[in-house]
């Protein structure tokens, strides 16, 4: 089983408070599949949405594939996520609660199949924001003193 990393949303984790993760499968063109190999690809203001029982990315920019011609797709197209009808169902009741949001974290390649990890988030205020970045500081201050004891 070989994972390759595609594309990360590493603000999504400074941002927001994960809550929950889940794997999907998203449906490609084939243009867009050889971009997604080259990783020409950007999740930053991307995210999911629940529409008629089905789920769709929405703001996921891949480039236009260089030798595509005429077969090219359009960059911020929406796509369509593949998920078990159970996980869509208990997705809609989380993301119905107030300010719950679904949000793509990364893009990789599983066994050759494209996959997404969404992630159902809540907005972190500022000071939430600032106490972690002081956590982080302070853990890392934290792990020097203790590197240069021993």
């Amino acid at each position: 089983m070989s994972i390759k990393i595609v594309t990360q949303n590493r603000k999504a984790r400074h941002d927001y408070l994960i809550l929950d993760k889940w794997e999907a499968g998203i449906v490609l063109q084939g243009t867009e599949v050889k971009s997604l190999r080259e990783g020409k690809a950007n999740l930053k203001d991307s995210y999911a949405r629940i529409e008629a029982g089905e789920v769709f990315l929405y703001q996921f920019h891949i480039s236009p594939y260089g030798k595509g011609s005429y077969n090219n797709h359009p960059p911020l197209r929406t796509r369509k996520l593949l998920l078990h009808k159970k996980e869509i169902k208990k997705l809609t009741g989380r993301v119905e609660e107030k300010g719950l949001t679904l949000i793509p974290l990364k893009v990789y390649f599983k066994d050759g199949k494209a996959k997404v990890e969404l992630a159902l988030v809540r907005g972190k205020k500022m000071y939430d924001k600032r106490a972690a970045i002081a956590k982080r500081d302070s853990d890392r201050e934290i792990e020097r003193d203790f590197r240069r004891r021993y």
